[in-house]
C-alpha cells in the first residue's frame, strides 16, 4: 500500500510544490509544514527589528560647544571695550568724590559710597528735571508712534508714486544730523524772520520764552526725526500681514480703525514692542534737540532734562562725580522701563 503524498494534514500549513522529480522511487522531499534547515536564508522583505541600524544623534567634535562662543569673541569684545567698560567706570565715579579738585590732583579722590545717590535725591532741582523728563518722553513716545503708525498705514492706501515720495522725504528727515535739524527748526519758529509765526499770524510770539512752549517745539522737531523709524518698521509688518484676514475684516463689515485695533495691531504687536522700546531709549536719553533749541537748557533752566542736566552738572559745575550719578539713574530707569515691558508681553503669551 503506497502513501499519498498530496494528503496533508488538516492543521498543516501547505508545504512547497515538491516538483516533478518527486513520487515513488525518489527521495522524499520536505514534509508539508515542515522546512529543513538550510546553509542560507532567504531575505525577508521586512527586516527584523534586531537588524535596524540604530539612530544615531548629531555628531559634535571636541569643540562643539565652544565654537559658538568663539565666532561671538570678536563681537563680545567690541562690545565689552563700548560697553561694559564706560559703565564700569560710569558706576566707579559716580561712588567717589570726584570734582575739578581731583582732576588736577589738589586733593586725593575719596570714596563716598551712595552718598552721592543720597544728594540727588535730596536736590529738588533733580526731582523737578527727573519728572520733566519722563513726561516729555512719554509725549514723544506717544506722538512719534500714533504720527509713525498712521503714515505706515497711508503707505498702503496710496499709489506708488505719492508711496515713494513719501518715503523719500521720511528717511530725508531721518537722516538729518540732530543739530541741523535742530538749528532749521529755530529758524522756522524764529519770533523775528521765521516763517511759521507769519503763517500763523502770531506776530513775534517766541517759542523758546516759555516752558511749554519751548518743550512743544523741542517735542515737534523729536518727533520730525523719529517718526520715519516707526513708519518704515510698522509698514513692514503691515506688508507681512495675510491679506486673507483683512479681507474677512472687510467682509465682516469692520471698519478701518476696528481692523487695525483688532486685527492689524495685534499681529504687530512684536514689532510695535521693538519700536516703543527704541523710541523710549531715544527720547529718554534726549540731549542735542534741547541743549541747541533752548540754548542750554532754557531760561533758569526750566527745560533741563536729565541728559543735559548732568552735563551741565558734570562740566559746567565741575561736578562729575554727581554727573555719573545721574547718568547711572536713567540708565537703571531704562532698564527698568524695558524688562517691565518685556515682562508684561510675555505674561500675555507674545513671542518676542
Amino acid at each position: 500500500m503506497t502513501h499519498d503524498t498530496g494528503r496533508t494534514a488538516p492543521t498543516a500549513r501547505p508545504g512547497p510544490d515538491p516538483g516533478p522529480g518527486s513520487g515513488p522511487g525518489t527521495a522524499p522531499g520536505p514534509s508539508p509544514g515542515r522546512s529543513l534547515p538550510t546553509a542560507t536564508a532567504t531575505a525577508s522583505p521586512f527586516p527584523s527589528s534586531s537588524r535596524r541600524r540604530p539612530r544615531r544623534g548629531p555628531v559634535r567634535g571636541r569643540d562643539g560647544g565652544r565654537a559658538p562662543w568663539i565666532y561671538l569673541a570678536p563681537a563680545l569684545v567690541v562690545l565689552g571695550g563700548l560697553l561694559v567698560y564706560p559703565v564700569y567706570q560710569l558706576g566707579l565715579i559716580s561712588l567717589l568724590e570726584y570734582t575739578q579738585a581731583q582732576v588736577s590732583g589738589g586733593e586725593p579722590t575719596s570714596f563716598q559710597g551712595l552718598g552721592n545717590y543720597a544728594a540727588l535725591l535730596r536736590d529738588p532741582q533733580f526731582r523737578q528735571v527727573l519728572l520733566a523728563t519722563v513726561v516729555f518722553a512719554a509725549a514723544c513716545v506717544v506722538t512719534t508712534l500714533a504720527v509713525g503708525c498712521a503714515l505706515a498705514v497711508l503707505l498702503t492706501r496710496i499709489r506708488a508714486l505719492p508711496r515713494l515720495v513719501l518715503m523719500l522725504a521720511a528717511l530725508g528727515a531721518w537722516a538729518t544730523p540732530a543739530v541741523t535739524g535742530s538749528t532749521v527748526w529755530v529758524f522756522l519758529f524764529d519770533p523775528d524772520s521765521g516763517p511759521v509765526n507769519r503763517l500763523l499770524g502770531l506776530g513775534d510770539f517766541s517759542w523758546t520764552y516759555g516752558r511749554y512752549s519751548a518743550f512743544a517745539l523741542v517735542l515737534f522737531e523729536v518727533v520730525w526725526c523719529s517718526f520715519p523709524f516707526v513708519m518704515v518698521t510698522v509698514y513692514a509688518g503691515i506688508r507681512a500681514v495675510p491679506a486673507e484676514v483683512l479681507e474677512a475684516a472687510a467682509l465682516d463689515g469692520a471698519s478701518q480703525w476696528r481692523t487695525w485695533r483688532s486685527v492689524t495691531a495685534p499681529i504687530l504687536r512684536p514689532v510695535l514692542l521693538v519700536v516703543t522700546i527704541q523710541s523710549v531709549i531715544w527720547d529718554f536719553k534726549v540731549f542735542t534737540q534741547i541743549y541747541v533749541m533752548t540754548n542750554g537748557g532754557g531760561i533758569a533752566g526750566q527745560n533741563l532734562v536729565l541728559n543735559v542736566y548732568a552735563y551741565q552738572t558734570a562740566f559746567a559745575s565741575s561736578q562729575y562725580s554727581l554727573g555719573a550719578a545721574i547718568g547711572v539713574v536713567m540708565l537703571l530707569i531704562l532698564l527698568a522701563i524695558t524688562l517691565v515691558h518685556l515682562r508684561i508681553v510675555r505674561r500675555q503669551g507674545e513671542e518676542l
